[in-house]
């Protein structure tokens, strides 16, 4: 466990740990060391400097150096590390790691998706009605009771594990059959977003448009097991609207 001075309140809702800043300071000089000269867009960095978003832009690596800080800084799991490439906005490979059973995740556009170097295909769970993890805590409180209120009487709600690096394994492993992302920032969503699309899942904004990780202020994601599970959520998020 680590000690409270070692945890910093981020916001209402977030939490840095040391490990945070520590982590991406090695992951930082590691990958510069394989790519000299490309931008490098860290969480922290970011939240120092808004500045570091400039980045997204152009070729650059994208870092979540530990995603689910909460869970980590309450010593529980998931949590993970996300490390994205991308270019123009657009991102071309991705990597989740798990810390605790070291499962490795990893994407390259239009190469699949793998892991522990086995490509595999999304699978949705099979359940009916279709299992729905919604991440609500960043919705207005009016948006948060018309999703209670219109979407989840048509799925089995769980919990979100608050890790976008396990949030997206559970889409394709047949665990989550759908999700909803309300805050969409970059080193929580290229990695997972690239990687379950090559696996056959869907991921994309709920207009149908795809993924950007230079779309900083914009909200609003939804991931699923297939595209025709996408569908039937997007057509009742339509209908909410």
């Amino acid at each position: 466990m680590l000690d409270a001075g070692q945890i910093t309140d981020k916001s209402a809702d977030d939490v840095v740990t040391i490990a945070d800043h520590q982590a991406e300071e090695m992951l930082m000089e590691g990958l510069a060391r394989l790519n000299p000269g490309i931008a490098m867009v860290g969480e922290e960095a970011a939240h120092v400097d808004a500045a570091v978003l400039d980045g997204l832009s152009g070729p650059c690596w994208i870092i979540d150096p530990l995603d689910g800080t909460n869970n980590f800084a309450a010593g529980k799991p998931p949590f993970g590390i996300l490390i994205a490439l991308a270019d123009g906005g657009i991102t071309q490979s991705g990597w989740i790691f798990d810390c605790l059973t070291g499962r490795f995740c990893a994407a390259h556009a239009g190469s699949g998706a793998y892991i522990g170097g086995e490509r595999i295909t999304a699978r949705p769970s099979g359940n009916a009605p279709p299992i729905a993890a919604i991440s609500t805590i960043f919705m207005e409180s009016a948006q948060r009771e018309a999703v209670m209120q219109h979407i989840a009487p048509h799925y089995e709600m769980v919990d979100i594990p608050r890790c976008a690096a396990e949030q997206y394994p559970r889409l394709a492993l047949g665990t989550n059959d759908v999700s909803i992302f309300e805050r969409t920032l970059a080193w929580d969503h290229a990695a997972g977003a690239l990687w379950l699309n090559e696996a056959g899942g869907k991921v994309a904004r709920p207009d149908g448009s795809p993924y950007r990780v230079d779309e900083h202020g914009r909200t609003g994601l939804i991931g699923a097991a297939s595209p025709a599970l996408w569908d039937g959520l997007a057509a009742r998020l339509k209908q909410m609207a």
